[in-house]
């Protein structure tokens, strides 16, 4: 994207307060949606028909609310896109996180999960995207974080949890690549469509694997998943497409590692997690390789700044410029398609 025209009218900066409370929206939410799904799964619910259930819920009401302002509808060949990145993205990504989690603290599954921004920068490269020199030392020091967080942590006293969480990240990861280029709908049209896809398949998932309700969920339960549809699903990712427009990439991307933190603290206080050194440890080096990608993918991307007369410069955003993060409904592949996800 270039410098507007300066024929344009000025776009008005946004309010200080406006971007703090969209970025603590994104930062707050989604770093609790990882203990959100905890709660949800003590309280009775199978992993992938909760998650169905709640990008049902969320898809749709978004879905109805766009078309009856009047945003089109998906067309045939944008569906197909969006069935792709559902699978990818919603049913592999956050399903497994969902599975990883019946064996797995809330905030081991966070920091597991912030090596997706690694794994898109390893799919970029094999696409033929030549890495910075800053963005090959993020992406070796992130997966020697990967490798000790799996090698010795509490992961793996699980072997199911630890293979979720390696697909987790790698799916969403290649999905998002994938998503590069393609013709899909305006953003939040997209959100919710795939929302609706990756609902579908998580459902009918659930069900081909012998998951079944066979009690009412509790009270915190249905609560757990009300929260991850409405504020998870609707609320942050609003806030996500409105900072797409307004603010710099490096600082919404910060959202990458922010998120595990939070996730961390919220496991601890609130349902009482420990983690050892070795994860606390492991964690330190993971963020720190995704800080090193955010920072170099933002640097690459960024647009060269206007001339004083023209109008602020444009918000350039992509896939790899702030890393998805698997609980975001279905954000990742909005920048690819003009804005990103």
């Amino acid at each position: 994207m270039g410098a507007a025209s300066p024929s344009l009218p000025s776009r008005t900066p946004p309010g200080a307060t406006a971007v703090v409370l969209a970025l603590g929206a994104v930062y707050v939410v989604w770093g609790s949606t990882y203990l959100g799904i905890r709660f949800a799964l003590e309280g009775g619910w199978p992993p992938l028909l909760m998650a169905g259930c709640r990008f049902l819920v969320a898809g749709g009401l978004l879905y109805a609310l766009l078309r009856l302002r009047g945003v089109p509808a998906p067309t045939r060949t944008q569906w197909r896109d969006l069935w792709v990145m559902g699978l990818l993205l919603l049913g592999l990504g956050n399903g497994m996180v969902c599975i990883a989690q019946q064996t797995v603290s809330s905030g081991l599954a966070a920091v597991a999960v912030a090596s997706c921004p690694l794994w898109i920068g390893l799919f970029a490269a094999l696409r033929g995207e030549r890495p910075s020199r800053l963005e090959v030392v993020g992406l070796a020091i992130g997966f020697a974080g990967v490798a000790w967080l799996n090698a010795g942590s509490s992961l793996t006293a699980s072997p199911v949890g630890l293979a979720a969480l390696l697909v987790a990240p790698l799916a969403w990861a290649f999905g998002s690549v994938w998503s590069r280029g393609r013709a899909l709908p305006s953003p939040f049209m997209a959100a919710a469509a795939q929302m609706l896809c990756g609902g579908v398949l998580l459902t009918m998932a659930g069900g081909l694997l012998g998951e079944r309700i066979e009690a009412m969920p509790t009270p915190r339960g249905w609560l757990a998943v009300s929260y991850l549809a409405v504020f998870g699903s609707i609320v942050a990712f609003s806030a996500y497409a409105w900072l797409l427009q307004n603010v710099r990439a490096t600082l919404l991307g910060s959202y990458a590692y922010v998120n595990p933190v939070i996730a961390v603290l919220l496991g601890t206080l609130l349902a009482g997690e420990r983690f050892s050194a070795h994860d606390l440890g492991a964690m330190a080096v993971i963020l720190a390789g995704v800080v090193a990608i955010t920072i170099a993918s933002a640097r690459r991307r960024a647009p060269p700044q206007p001339a004083p007369s023209t109008v602020a410069e444009p918000i350039a955003a992509s896939t790899a410029d702030a890393a998805p993060a698997p609980d975001a409904a279905a954000a990742a592949p909005l920048v690819d398609s003009g804005a990103r996800r």
